[in-house]
């Protein structure tokens, strides 16, 4: 499953701490909605809720930073950049599988064809 899209709707039974933990685990871009409304498109990388300020740490979308922004000027983090983990797992999970049967089938040395059936 990706969120991929997801605009949270934080309320009762989601807090805005619980969408900055899904954006620190997303692979890709977020959309951070101020309480003044303003946006900023960035990647968060960090977050800290073990201090007395909390806060979210971000590249912006040129890749400048990094920035640091309290939890506290935050009022939503939308999921509007591409997930770039999105279905990855299978793939590596085939190529890992591929590369065992190559080297299964030439004696633990890789096979000089990994195209070959």
């Amino acid at each position: 499953m990706s969120l991929e899209g997801w605009v949270p709707q934080i309320g009762e039974y989601l807090t805005l701490a619980e969408v900055i933990d899904f954006a620190f685990d997303y692979r890709g871009n977020t959309t951070i909605v101020t309480v003044d409304g303003s946006e900023i498109v960035g990647y968060i990388f960090n977050r800290n809720t073990l201090v007395p300020e909390p806060f979210v740490q971000y590249f912006d979308e040129k890749g400048d930073g990094p920035f640091t922004l309290p939890y506290a000027e935050i009022a939503n983090v939308k999921f509007t950049g591409k997930d770039t983990a999105a279905g990855n797992s299978w793939r590596a999970w085939i190529e890992r599988k591929e590369k065992a049967k190559a080297l299964a089938g030439r004696g633990g040395e890789p096979d000089p064809d990994p195209h070959r059936n």
